[in-house]
């Protein structure tokens, strides 16, 4: 068995080390053979897009983006060797089309769930059919419950108040300089920890380590996303059936996410039983009194914890980068939190930052934290746009290239321009209704996020309650930030700031 591995390793490593000449061969030899192709990039007999694909690997986005743009339909057909043929849409009405009209056959498909399985199991984002619709039913009364929005609110309040303001506080009096997202990030992972769990996990203390929990979801999330922008899918296969290099940290790392959330699990029904107090205002709680098993309950508690953990915080960071480049809108936002929050910040108060939704809206347009969301067409149909789309072709909207079309948003498209969400930009008075479909960032259609308005709730309440005691200042204002997609999107390296009093 070990001689087996072991050829099987020296295959596998030759194979990877005769990959990238052979690419550049075939580029040589096929050149004459080039196919032209209006509505994609450029395509070869047999290997299809594979050489300016691994060219493009590590700018997959912007490269996206620029054959989107010059489409006519800002819609591009991409076909490689190793993958499904795919179709990257920056189209609201082939958006809409995929996530509502036609939705049934445009589910997430086995291709997708095969990526994701090892992660996140049968948890709601994950899964298609009945399943979904059995757990998006539970998810949705949850999440409109009376008491969980007031629990949400008091969570919201005591970690910002009592964890965050305090940590700021100490920072700015040591003048020590901090890993925004860092903290925005552990911030939210308590947070969703004590809706979804009922439980306390760490302090926001940046001296102190990431906390195993923490560490394990990124390990997971992070190579997960890589399968699915792996030039062959058959490489992490390959790896997976050996058990060798990303693969075994996936496979350690979701061991160690299953156990902890599996350990609270088997904790929560013992205090439910044994008739602790309080017992049914997290999530976790009221799906062990509904009764559902410990598999389905585990994997929509991760389901959550990834979703309310990364996309807020990625948000927030973005942001407040962008107001860092942009101090007057910075101080229209300090005026609007100011007369705001002169009382006591609630549920009703939050709505009324109409200038702060603006901006965070305005944030995610240009760096939306999911970067795209791929489906599997079930059987042959034709896209609002004429493209026709195969059966078990992947089919993926764009929100990142979305928000970069100038057909969409103008000559400007490329600017942080927050009145653009105002019927009226002079007066900032009421906010436009955009098509979801145009601004996909929280889906649409029935998978629309069932937490779009817990989201904006703790990104209100956590940029307000900052912004009103704070300055934030990068460190480092001379090199733009890099957008790193993943499962959820995030800025490479963080974003180290000063804090100072404001």
């Amino acid at each position: 068995m070990a001689t087996s591995i072991f050829l099987l390793t020296c295959h596998f490593l030759s194979f990877v080390l005769l990959y990238v000449p052979f690419i550049y061969f075939l580029n040589a030899v096929l050149c004459k053979f080039r196919l032209v192709s209006a509505n994609g990039p450029p395509t070869y007999p047999i290997i299809g897009c594979l050489i300016s694909f691994y060219k493009n690997q590590s700018r997959l986005l912007d490269w996206y983006t620029e054959l989107l743009a010059k489409s006519t339909t800002n819609t591009i057909v991409v076909k490689r060797l190793g993958a499904r043929r795919t179709i990257v849409t920056a189209n609201p009405e082939n958006v809409e089309y995929m996530l509502k009209t036609n939705f049934n056959n445009f589910p997430k498909g086995k291709p997708f769930t095969e990526i994701l399985g090892d992660f996140l199991g049968y948890g709601i984002f994950n899964v298609d059919g009945e399943l979904w619709h059995t757990q998006r039913k539970l998810a949705s009364h949850e999440f409109t419950a009376k008491s969980l929005r007031e629990f949400f609110m008091i969570t919201l309040e005591e970690e910002v108040n009592k964890c965050l303001l305090p940590v700021l506080g100490s920072l700015e009096e040591t003048g020590e300089a901090v890993d925004l997202q860092e903290l925005l990030r552990r911030l939210a992972f308590n947070i969703i920890c004590k809706v979804s769990l009922g439980i306390d996990r760490c302090c926001l203390d940046p001296s102190l380590p990431v906390p195993p929990l923490a560490r394990a979801f990124d390990m997971a999330s992070e190579i997960s996303a890589r399968r699915a922008a792996a030039p062959l899918f058959a490489i992490w296969k390959i790896k997976r059936w050996l058990g060798i290099g990303s693969e075994k940290r996936l496979k350690d790392a979701v061991e160690q996410v299953h156990q902890y959330v599996a350990e609270i699990i088997v904790k929560r029904k013992k205090m439910i039983v044994e008739g602790a107090e309080n017992q049914d205002e997290d999530l976790l709680s009221r799906l062990i009194l509904a009764g559902h098993e410990e598999k389905v309950i585990r994997d929509m508690m991760i389901s959550f914890i990834m979703a309310g953990r990364d996309t807020t915080s990625a948000a927030m960071t973005w942001l407040f980068w962008l107001l860092s480049c942009h101090p007057e809108i910075e101080e229209e936002l300090v005026k609007e939190t100011k007369f705001t929050t002169e009382r006591k910040l609630d549920y009703d108060s939050l709505k009324a930052l109409r200038m702060l939704k603006a901006c965070l809206c305005e944030s995610m347009r240009l760096y939306p934290p999911v970067a795209w969301d791929s489906k599997h067409a079930l059987a042959d149909d034709l896209l609002p746009d004429n493209t026709p789309v195969r059966a078990g072709d992947r089919v993926t909207y764009f929100p990142y290239g979305m928000g970069r079309m100038e057909a969409l948003w103008g000559k400007n498209r490329l600017e942080f321009k927050p009145e653009r969400w105002f019927l009226e930009p002079e007066k900032r008075s009421s906010l436009k209704k955009v098509s979801p479909y145009k601004f996909p960032i929280f889906q649409a259609g029935p998978r629309v996020c069932l937490g779009k308005e817990m989201a904006f709730i703790q990104m209100k309440y956590v940029v307000a309650s900052i912004l009103r005691q704070y300055e934030i200042r990068p460190v480092r204002s001379d090199h733009p930030p890099v957008f790193v997609p993943r499962l959820t999107a995030h800025m490479a390296g963080g974003l180290k700031v000063v804090v100072r009093k404001r």
